[in-house]
Formats: structure tokens, C-alpha cells, sequence
């Protein structure tokens, strides 16, 4: 088990090629630049810690086919996580709602996605960056001080801000160590730059800039089941990396960059990494 001091910054890592998680590597393939600056890797792990995962449903609209398409493969997505691993199910539309508690019962909440929708009224409209930074704020307080950290939303990201900035969602989704996966179906489009408005109010949400930023994925799908079983088992595959957080002014954003070495490249020459794109300091 590992659990970082409060002086230590944690790398949740997923490295594949051609979609397939690698495995193998060691702490000597791999780089951190801090602002620029080399790290010394203090702890590495690969598929050693439990993963407490959050999925995130969006209930509004027609998600219910979606739904149903996860529902129908939840059991073989489960065969990837491990004994020790920790699943529990929110809902969202205008609100959000917990479905089903942090638990080890990987069966059972196998189980309680297919209910969803219909035990829940979370009212009309969608607010996706609302219930992302809720998921946050629950995994923080139930996740435990062990283990990663992971939310999986199955949304069509058709939704406003609603005075929730990305930058406020990646905040506290880095305040509690959390990667956000993306699952995005229907009419869903990501919005382009120039639809960022100035106002809060007028800026559509946008999973696949959440992921990016805290080093998860967003898979744009017709059919859910599918990428529901191998995102989890990409999830399951990620590598764990710490340092020692260098001095820096408390609150401040600092950047930071997840390489493989030159020899690692050589190896996995089609490798690519996801990693969180930065941490604000203690």
C-alpha cells in the first residue's frame, strides 16, 4: 500500500500503444520534469494499488440506451479490477445523486448500473462540470488515504458551465488526486475554441479538456459497452509515480511532464502517455 506525504506529488500514469496498455516498464523508464526542472522518482508501482473508481452517470435525455449498452457488459469490465479495488455508482442530470456507496462488491455494482435511471429524479437539464466537481467532493471524503483514484462518466456532454470554469472542475478534481475517464456518446461534439465564452454561463462543457488535463481519457463512441470494458482495463494498468514536491508558493500551479526515457522509446517506440497536467502546491 502507499500513501503519499503531504510534501509528495503523486502521478497516476497510463502509458499504451495502439490503445494497449504497456506493461514492464520500471521507475528508470520514465522522467518528471517540475517546471522543467528533473525529479527524483521517490516511489513507483504498477497495478500494485487498489483503484477506487467512481462511475458517473448522465441520466438526462435518451441516455437510457447508452445505459443499458454498459449495464449489458458491466460484468466482463469488472473481470479487470481486482479484490481490494473499490466501485461506486453517482447519477446526474440538473443534480446529482449517489447510487451506490465505495464497495468491494464488484458484482453488485455490476449489477446496480441497470437501475440507474429509474431510482433517481435529478431533475431536468444537465450540468456536467457541477456533478464532476460533486464526484470529486465524495471521492475525497470516502476514497480512503490508500490507493488511486478515478472517475468514469458516460455522458454526451451536452451542457452548460453554469458558473463552474473547467479550470475550477480540474482544481478540485486535483485536489482529491482523482483522473477523469470519459466515456461520450449521442449527439456529442467537443466544442472548439472559439466557443469558449467569456461568460460562464455561455461556455459548454467539455470531458474530453477535463481528462486531458488530469491525465485520463475521453473515448468518443456510438456503441458504450465496448469502451466501457477497456477503459477500465486501461485503468486498471496505469503506473503510479511520486516525488518530492520542490519549494514553491503555496496555491501556485506548477507544471509538470511525464516522459519515457530515450532507451524506453526505444523499446515502445508507439508509446503515449497520459498524465495530469499539473498540481497546485501546498
Amino acid at each position: 500500500m502507499f500513501k503519499t506525504g503531504v510534501s509528495d506529488v503523486r502521478m497516476d500514469v497510463q502509458v499504451t500503444a495502439n490503445d494497449n496498455p504497456v506493461r514492464g516498464l520500471k521507475a528508470d523508464d520514465f522522467h518528471i520534469a517540475d517546471e522543467g526542472q528533473s525529479q527524483k522518482i521517490v516511489y513507483f508501482a504498477h497495478d500494485a494499488e487498489p483503484l477506487n473508481l467512481l462511475i458517473l452517470l448522465d441520466i438526462s435525455g435518451s441516455m437510457q440506451t447508452h445505459i443499458d449498452e454498459i449495464a449489458a457488459t458491466a460484468r466482463q469490465a469488472m473481470d479487470y479490477l481486482r479484490p481490494g479495488d473499490s466501485v461506486g455508482i453517482m447519477v446526474f442530470a440538473k443534480t446529482t445523486a449517489l447510487h451506490k456507496e465505495f464497495g468491494d462488491n464488484l458484482a453488485e455494482a455490476a449489477r446496480q448500473i441497470s437501475s440507474a435511471v429509474r431510482d433517481h429524479d435529478v431533475g431536468t437539464g444537465t450540468q456536467i462540470n457541477a456533478a464532476v466537481v460533486d464526484a470529486a467532493h465524495y471521492i475525497a471524503a470516502n476514497a480512503g488515504p490508500v490507493g488511486r483514484r478515478a472517475v468514469l462518466i458516460l455522458t454526451d456532454n451536452l451542457s452548460m458551465s453554469y458558473r463552474l470554469t473547467d479550470g475550477q472542475v480540474i482544481r478540485e478534481l486535483d485536489k482529491s488526486d482523482t483522473v477523469l475517464n470519459a466515456i461520450v456518446v449521442g449527439r456529442a461534439i467537443r466544442p472548439g475554441p472559439q466557443e469558449r465564452y467569456t461568460d460562464p454561463d455561455q461556455s459548454p462543457a467539455d470531458v474530453f479538456h477535463l481528462a486531458e488535463q488530469t491525465g485520463g481519457e475521453a473515448v468518443r463512441t456510438e456503441q458504450a459497452g465496448v469502451p466501457f470494458a477497456e477503459i477500465i482495463q486501461r485503468m486498471r494498468m496505469r503506473y503510479t509515480l511520486a516525488y518530492h514536491e520542490p519549494p514553491s508558493t503555496p496555491g501556485t500551479f506548477r507544471h509538470v511532464q511525464v516522459t519515457l526515457t530515450e532507451s524506453a522509446r526505444l523499446r515502445f517506440p508507439a508509446a503515449a502517455i497520459r498524465a495530469r497536467a499539473g498540481y497546485y502546491s501546498e
